[in-house]
């Protein structure tokens, strides 16, 4: 059984996307990650975390935002999911009821447009993830888009931000959020 996840239509990997020429996608690590963690030890710690979980409050895993010298790292660990691609984005609200609209829209939208290939995206775009056979989705993701502030573009603003995870992939393209589908999970960033 391969763990590498099939290739993804809209797989793109690096270009000035704002994530960095080294972005790769669910399940692979960040080929830039094990670079930067060598230049410096110890590695810092993460400094903004969101437990996911799903509609019914299950704990699906974590997603840990860290400050690295070329932007913010976005780890997961995630359990619990359809296998498959899914869209995940940052959320203007840090809010999380069961429906998950308290969340809002994504992150950063005003004035821009959604999409990775935007010359003005989103602050909020993430690339797609890959939850395997199992439902488990580990992935890396590196983006210049937001800061640990609490500033206009940081993480910790008034009204705080949340990560969604979604049903479908991202198409990317589709206005205003990518045609990716139902909020499966969600989870109010914070500082650990």
């Amino acid at each position: 059984m391969s763990c590498t996840p099939p290739r993804h239509p809209h797989r793109l990997l690096g270009r000035h996307l704002g994530f960095g020429p080294a972005l790769l996608l669910a399940g692979l690590s960040l080929a830039a990650a094990p670079a930067l963690a060598q230049q410096s030890a110890p590695a810092p710690a993460p400094a903004a975390q969101a437990a996911i979980a799903d509609a019914q409050g299950k704990p699906l895993g974590t997603v840990t935002f860290t400050k690295f010298p070329h932007g913010i790292l976005v780890h997961g660990q995630l359990e619990g999911l359809p296998p498959g691609w899914h869209g995940i984005h940052i959320h203007e609200n840090g809010a999380c009821t069961p429906d998950f609209k308290a969340a809002g829209g994504h992150f950063g939208a005003q004035g821009s447009k959604h999409g990775l290939e935007s010359e003005h995206m989103h602050y909020g775009e993430l690339p797609n993830i890959w939850a395997n056979e199992a439902g488990k989705a580990g992935f890396e993701a590196i983006t210049h888009m937001v800061s640990l502030t609490d500033g206009a573009d940081g993480l910790f603003k008034q009204g705080g931000t949340s990560i969604i995870i979604h049903a479908q992939p991202d198409d990317y393209l589709s206005q205003p959020a990518g045609n990716s589908g139902d909020r499966l999970a969600c989870g109010i960033i914070k500082k650990p």
